[in-house]
């Protein structure tokens, strides 16, 4: 399946072909609009948040669903990823135009510092090992093609292309293809196009027909747009009905037998999250991310999705005082350059060079207004590739000069030729490829000790990690090496962490002698690991040959893993 830019312009020209007739749209319309956009993203993530992924295949129960507060954006919205990651590609559009290409897209995207999850981490993770866009997404490298990722980030591509879905179509190739394929790439240019048409109807029958049109009518995403309506026409009045469609349909527990899913994450599944809020809630603001937000799953995002849509096509100036009387303007976005001001000012810069781009034209009517005129053109949807049939990689790699610009280059094993079906073998083929020389003792196999290519902790991503799990309760699983401690500063170093929710007690020895022993993590649930970083002084040892032991000892029986990383003995005379 090939995503150059010759298919874009073959697209475009066969979208022009076929407009029939125009539609006009007042730069202040689209300003009013395009800002309703941003702040329907910012309520409905914010909204939701406190539910994110407690609710799994279980509907929400009303109770549970937080009360609303006009403090909500402004204290949760401005450091979320829901926001910020797609702000990335708008700087990258910002600073190198439209023909932007997806190399430079994805080394834009490797050099972000935010903590990602899902088929984000696992494109930025490829990117930064140097293979380049669209091998990113490939699922030959990527696990998670089919993941939300690129459905939650597509807004921008809509409010940038009003009444421009080949656009939205054609920057899903260019931004989606870093970390998603197949239905993931199509998510997102579903969403694009929904946005794209919110600045002319308020509909959801039409909004919905429109992302449809952007999409390929074969694939997997559209079905489920279709069974989603279908499903509302059957239970018009019992949503819990429809959920019930959806968990049995594209949850794996539901129905084991669908392809390349991620569980909870999928975008198929959250799509249909999407999808019922808005039939369901037919335009009522509340009513429809209320919805969305009790399908659980990724419940802030879906209803930022149903929000953007609907506030876009209500406009900034006729919503609720409460969604919009506490939103700061001078506070910028984490880890961008945007603050809501300079945010709309980058979207009116970029739909302008879009409706041009797309055959439309800019006009002043008598009174100095200015106008967009646009071609109603029918967009052309890409070819439906899924994952699960994906033709043989294209072979992008990054050359040495371009990674001279990844800030953060990884050199990684592949995890793939890592796997094996005993945990201890895993953990072992881990250590020689990270760290050769330690030998590990038996594992058990919870928690799939073995090769970790990325973990998150508290002192933020950590690259290239091994995991470990006691064989049983009571005894311990350790990480060994044999050497001759040489003169000149001889240290061990390494970190470790715990397990999300768990403990365990860390100790070092020396030809058996513990030199430390420490508990390390708690009870409390942390979703990131506690960070310890060690470095362990051998001097006393100089010139004897020791066997160096870091021990994971059990101290009941809940989560009782570590996660190990840069675990090295250095010297004066460098690593040993």
């Amino acid at each position: 399946m090939s995503f150059n830019r010759t298919i874009f312009a073959v697209a475009a020209l066969a979208a022009a072909v076929l407009q029939a007739g125009e539609r006009r749209l007042s730069l202040d319309d689209f300003r009013d609009r395009m800002k309703g956009g941003w702040v329907g993203q910012m309520v409905g993530v914010s909204w939701g948040m406190p539910t994110e992924f407690k609710f799994n295949d279980v509907v929400i129960p009303a109770d549970k669903v937080p009360a609303w507060s006009s403090d909500m954006p402004r204290n949760m919205a401005y450091n979320n990823d829901d926001l910020y990651v797609e702000m990335t590609f708008l700087r990258t559009l910002e600073q190198y135009g439209l023909d932007v290409s997806i190399r430079q897209a994805g080394i834009d995207f490797a050099n972000s510092e935010y903590a990602l999850w899902c088929a984000n981490r696992a494109g930025r993770m490829n990117l930064r090992k140097g293979i380049a866009p669209p091998d990113s997404s490939h699922p030959k490298f990527n696990g998670c093609p089919n993941d939300i990722d690129y459905q939650i980030e597509a807004d921008y591509a809509g409010l940038i292309s009003p009444g421009c879905p080949q656009e939205a179509i054609r920057l899903g190739n260019v931004f989606g293809r870093l970390m998603n394929f197949g239905d993931g790439v199509h998510a997102g240019q579903f969403v694009g196009a929904l946005y794209a048409e919110a600045f002319f109807t308020s509909d959801v029958d039409r909004l919905l027909d429109a992302g449809l049109a952007a999409i390929p009518s074969e694939s997997e995403y559209a079905q489920m747009v279709r069974n989603v309506r279908a499903w509302h026409k059957e239970f018009p009045d019992d949503w819990t009905k429809c959920w019930e469609r959806i968990r049995a349909t594209y949850t794996k527990s539901g129905n084991p037998a669908m392809k390349d899913s991620n569980g909870g994450i999928d975008a198929r599944l959250n799509g249909a999250a999407v999808v019922l809020g808005l039939v369901y809630g037919q335009g009522d603001l509340d009513k429809s991310m209320l919805l969305s937000m009790r399908c659980g799953w990724d419940s802030d995002c879906n209803p930022s999705t149903v929000g953007g849509v609907l506030m876009t096509a209500r406009g900034f100036k006729a919503l609720p005082a409460k969604y919009t009387e506490k939103l700061s303007y001078d506070v910028h976005f984490s880890y961008t350059a945007y603050n809501l001001p300079k945010l709309f000012a980058v979207c009116e810069k970029l739909a302008r060079q879009i409706v041009v781009r797309h055959g439309g034209r800019i006009e002043k009517d008598a009174e100095g207004r200015e106008w967009f005129v646009l071609p109603d053109a029918k967009p052309v949807p890409d070819a439906y590739c899924p994952s699960w049939r994906a033709p043989a990689p294209a072979g992008a790699r990054y050359s040495k000069e371009e990674m001279k610009a990844v800030r953060h280059p990884l050199t990684l094993p592949d995890a793939r030729s890592l796997e094996d079906p005993d945990p201890t073998v895993r953990v072992q083929k881990a250590l020689d490829a990270l760290w050769p020389g330690w030998k590990t003792s038996r594992n058990a196999p919870d928690m799939h000790p073995g090769y970790v290519d990325c973990v998150d902790s508290t002192g933020g991503e950590l690259f290239g990690a091994v995991r470990t799990h006691p064989p049983k309760q009571g005894e311990a699983v350790t990480l060994s090496r044999r050497l001759k401690v040489p003169a000149g500063n001889p240290t061990l170093h390494f970190a470790v962490l715990n397990a999300p929710g768990g403990d365990f007690r860390l100790r070092v020895k020396v030809d058996g002698a513990a030199i430390l022993s420490t508990r390390i993590g708690d009870y409390q649930g942390n979703w990131q690991g506690q960070h310890h970083a060690y470095d362990i002084s051998l001097e006393p040892w100089t010139g004897r040959e020791v066997t160096v032991e870091l021990v994971n000892e059990p101290t009941g029986w809940v989560n009782e893993a570590a996660v190990w990383h840069d675990v090295r003995i250095t010297a004066n005379s460098g690593n040993l």
